[in-house]
């Protein structure tokens, strides 16, 4: 028989090996929570900035919106006020304009009204006169004419004669001076008087300007002649004036054709000596 003795089965205790590995995965997954936490408070923070930023943005916005939105109302409130202002004034231009209206309305009516009543005035009047109009009347009317006509037939019979008596023409002009003078009946001595109280010979008479009247055409000047003077007062234009001299029997024609202010512009007409003097004088001159 065999002696049995019980085995002895040696059990070796040591660390486990799972234990190492489960310890290096805790503390690699501590790490990355580590990191996981850092990184999150890291963007928790710089969202919680930009949120206060944002907040500041929207503040100030806030703050420019509600500044525009008080100009606004200022304006708004300007404007309502500068509106009610037009409205009454264009109110009160509504109101004239409707009474100035009424009133051109009233006017033409009234207008039309005083016209016809005169057109029936004259109308009148003149139907009177019609009616009143008979044969004498219009005899005498006639009568008056033919006077007139009498009249004027001898004012123009005695200006003829008065002409032909002097033996000359009035010129108004310096060309009718050449013409005048080109008939070699008469002197003419042209000239120009530019201010008052200016003298100027002409011949053996001086003319001096006393005062001229643009508006009626007239003038007034003092002629002196033979050491006496004369005055011509209130004369027109184009209107002769004569006088003799001494030693003559023939008039001497003074004739102003323009007048302007303080100022003159005319001739003096003198008559030749005949021929018949002339040689008399000369004649006796010789003796």
């Amino acid at each position: 028989m065999f002696d049995e003795s019980p085995e002895t089965n040696e059990v070796k205790e040591g660390t486990p090996r799972w234990l190492g590995i489960a310890v290096v995965a805790l503390a690699a997954v501590s790490l990355l929570a580590l990191g996981v936490g850092w990184s999150a408070a890291n963007h928790a923070r710089e969202a919680q900035q930009a949120t206060v930023n944002d907040a500041n943005t929207l503040r100030q916005n806030l703050d420019t919106v509600s500044q525009r939105l008080s100009q606004s109302e200022a304006s708004n409130t300007q404007l309502q006020a500068d509106l009610g202002t037009v409205t009454d004034k264009l109110k009160v231009t509504q109101t004239d304009l409707d009474k100035a209206r009424r009133q051109t309305s009233q006017t033409r009516e009234q207008y039309t009204k005083e016209m016809a009543a005169m057109q029936d005035q004259v109308q009148t009047t003149q139907n009177t006169l019609a009616t009143k109009a008979n044969t004498d009347d219009l005899n005498a009317v006639s009568t008056n004419v033919n006077g007139v006509r009498t009249d004027l037939d001898a004012t123009r019979q005695d200006l003829l004669s008065a002409r032909g008596e002097l033996g000359t023409q009035i010129a108004r002009n310096h060309d009718e001076i050449e013409q005048l003078r080109r008939l070699g009946q008469r002197d003419y001595y042209e000239f120009t008087i530019a201010s008052r109280g200016e003298k100027q010979k002409l011949g053996n008479v001086t003319l001096e300007l006393r005062s001229v009247d643009v508006k009626h055409n007239q003038y007034t000047v003092n002629l002196y002649v033979d050491d006496k003077m004369f005055q011509k007062k209130n004369r027109q234009v184009n209107e002769p004036v004569f006088f003799i001299t001494n030693g003559s029997r023939d008039k001497l024609e003074l004739v102003i054709n323009q007048v302007a202010k303080d100022k003159i512009v005319g001739y003096l007409s003198v008559p030749k000596p005949s021929t018949t003097a002339s040689a008399g004088a000369s004649s006796t001159g010789g003796n």
